[in-house]
């Protein structure tokens, strides 16, 4: 035997050559494979008769050794696959010897096909392998709903180019197949009772509620995360609720309960998947999200015109006002009345206004029979219907409760209409659960937006002589600012038409030039009180033009207190939020964790883009990040930013509700 040389210099086998394992020997020759231009596989093997598991011999040869088997069924085969087998006789043998080390005992070098070209070996089948970081990153990615074509790509992109990948678009399509098997390794329901046992382990505000059958099987589901019990907490006084849209291949309704933030912009207060769209299950939805939420109901509630969620609301919420969505009145109104409803009717024209327009309660009732007695419809079913609910749409109704502007479930709908963009109905659920998070991530990225430019840049002030404005200025959020601001370029139209002071309460009317209409203000500026009948604050939030023009009157250079609503404020979530048990709920336990990491990554970043300039500064790097590692691993984390293990779920689970 000749004296071994290092495998690390020799490129070509050759008998007598060392090898410290099996695993070893595989690699030398596959790497000999891949510059020769042939793909290698494992042969057969002899193993220790004392263990069974030690190899004792192994053969490595070309993978176009031997012949296929003949395929029993091949009469009926019309179009017979291609030949990959040519009986190559290019082989490498190892065998142990005393030490436990292998040596090459025989090596045959010839090939008997063509050997494939060096700009195509990385399509061969051992030259390909999906790294631990590349599975990482492609689940990653597939989790951010792009495209498998699309992160193949973008991925050739980081390396260079396809070739430098290290494998195909087949390898990343089994991976991906390999890992949405693994996510359903429990079948849907174990997986999700995982995906919230795991959630509620990570941060012990994460509630989740599950109803059965009578079979004990899931039917509906609950679910909300800290920041959306937080932000019903904090901005919960009006929402809407909509189960328009339905998603994944059993056609499940989905629910969300959606609102508005003191920069109007949408959260999300809570999700569910529910069965079917019973009055039993939206009973036992608006219990379990009224528990998650300390029983705390919002004051007004949208949604479509749904019998059975509306008699749920009734049982569930009797304090809550119920308003339907003024869209979802339009479209049942063309389907029962077709071309009575086509734009530029008169019919469509009267209708409008009856739904936005009078202030009044009996204008409305004249202005509603007027359109009944204009308008003759034969089947006046649908008419007499929502005229039954009126108090429900009509503006001299709603006027009466919170609205915060909102007249429909647009704000669900646009939750729904980001969910299309990345679901399919060939989805599972626990896919469904990582797209529905990705939707909510973008919602609070744009919060987080609008926090930011609320401190970056001041609305521009009109009146900055004026302390009231100064001051709604401070305390408003730039986009309430402007809506205030726009009340108050009124005040210089509006002029008093008639007043009455000899009482405590003071009495006015007030009028805007050149605009028909008359607005009674209450006033006790002792008790700092006002109220105007066009009630603009009680809806929305703000002083109407109609009570900033008494003030002025007044000489009250401030917005009395009592007139500044929280929820519009820039200090809206100063407020420190508190569950059932009166246990605070933390959005991030982790954020102490999550804020050393975003200061790290630039840095990292910066150190891996300045290194890869140079083979020295690689090197250097590379040498100093193992011993980094090294030195991390031998440090002990004990406490809750410990990863969460992925182990078999645990059915251990809070139900509420009844059992059907």
């Amino acid at each position: 035997m000749e004296d071994p040389m290092s495998v690390d210099v020799e490129i070509k086998p050759r008998v007598g050559i060392l090898f410290n394992s099996e695993e070893e020997a595989y690699y030398f020759y596959n790497r000999y494979g891949g510059r020769t231009g042939f793909s290698v596989r494992r042969e057969w093997a002899h193993r220790s008769l004392k263990d069974k598991k030690t190899i004792t011999s192994r053969v490595f040869v070309c993978n176009k050794q031997g012949s296929r088997k003949k395929d029993k069924r091949e009469s009926n085969i019309v179009k017979h696959r291609a030949e990959t087998r040519t009986g190559c006789p290019a082989r490498m043998v190892i065998a142990i010897m005393d030490d436990g080390k292998y040596y090459c005992r025989d090596f045959v070098e010839e090939h008997n096909h063509l050997l494939h070209l060096p700009s195509t070996s990385h399509m061969m089948r051992s030259q390909r392998s999906v790294s631990k970081l590349h599975t990482f990153e492609i689940d990653l990615i597939d989790d951010s709903g792009i495209k498998p074509k699309d992160m193949f790509e973008d991925m050739s992109r980081q390396v260079g180019d396809g070739r430098n990948l290290g494998y195909t678009q087949q390898d990343q399509k089994n991976c991906l197949q390999t890992k949405r098997q693994r996510d359903l390794s429990f079948g849907e329901a174990g997986n999700l009772l995982l995906y919230f046992e795991n959630q509620s382990r990570v941060n012990p505000s994460f509630t989740y509620s599950l109803q059965l059958d009578n079979n004990e099987q899931i039917t509906n589901i609950f679910w909300a995360d800290p920041k959306m019990r937080i932000d019903y907490a904090q901005f919960g006084d009006v929402l809407s609720f909509d189960t328009t849209f339905c998603t994944n291949k059993e056609y499940r309704p989905f629910g969300i309960f959606v609102g508005f933030n003191h920069h109007r912009e949408i959260i999300i207060f809570g999700a569910a998947l529910l069965y079917d769209t019973t009055a039993e299950s939206f009973k036992w939805l608006f219990e379990a999200f009224l528990e998650a939420n300390g029983q705390k109901k919002p004051i007004t509630i949208f949604t479509d015109q749904d019998d059975a969620m509306g008699k749920a609301i009734v049982e569930v919420l009797p304090e809550t006002w119920h308003g339907l969505c003024t869209w979802h009145l339009m479209q049942n109104g063309i389907k029962h009345l077709g071309n009575m409803m086509k734009d530029g009717s008169s019919f469509l024209a009267d209708l409008k206004k009856c739904i936005f327009h009078y202030d009044d309660e009996l204008e409305f009732e004249n202005a509603w029979g007027k359109l009944r007695s204009d308008h003759p419809v034969e089947n006046s079913s649908w008419l007499d219907s929502i005229y039954g609910v009126k108090d429900k749409w009509a503006k001299c109704y709603i006027k009466k409760t919170l609205t915060i502007g909102m007249r429909r479930t647009q704000l669900s709908e646009s939750i729904n209409g980001d969910l299309k963009d990345y679901l399919r109905s060939s989805l599972n659920v626990v896919q469904f659960f990582k797209h529905f998070e990705r939707v909510v991530a973008d919602k609070r990225a744009k919060e987080l937006k609008a926090e930011f430019d609320a401190r970056d840049k001041m609305p521009r002030n009109l009146f900055s002589k004026s302390p009231i404005m100064k001051q709604a200025g401070e305390v408003y959020t730039p986009l309430i600012f402007e809506k205030f601001q726009k009340q108050y370029e009124w005040v210089s139209a509006c002029y008093i038409k008639y007043k009455n002071e000899s009482d405590e309460v003071r009495e006015y009317v007030v009028s805007i030039v050149d605009k028909e209409g008359e607005f009674r203000v209450l006033c006790n500026p002792y008790e700092q009180m006002i109220h105007c009948n066009c009630r603009k604050f009680e809806t929305f939030g703000i002083l109407c033009r109609h009570a900033l023009k008494i003030l002025e009157y007044l000489d009250i250079k401030h917005i009395p207190e009592a007139y500044i609503l929280r929820r519009w404020t820039r200090a809206a979530r100063s407020i420190v939020v508190q569950d059932s048990k009166e246990k605070e709920v933390v959005e991030d336990v982790h954020m102490d964790c999550s804020q050393r990491y975003r200061r790290l990554c630039p840095k990292l970043i910066k150190i891996a883009s300045l290194a890869s300039n140079s083979c020295e500064g690689y090197a250097y790097v590379d040498k100093a990040t193992d011993e980094i590692c090294k030195h991390l691993e031998k440090i002990s984390f004990n406490g809750p930013h410990e990863a969460v293990s992925s182990g078999q779920p645990k059915f251990q689970f809070s139900i509420t509700g009844s059992l059907q």
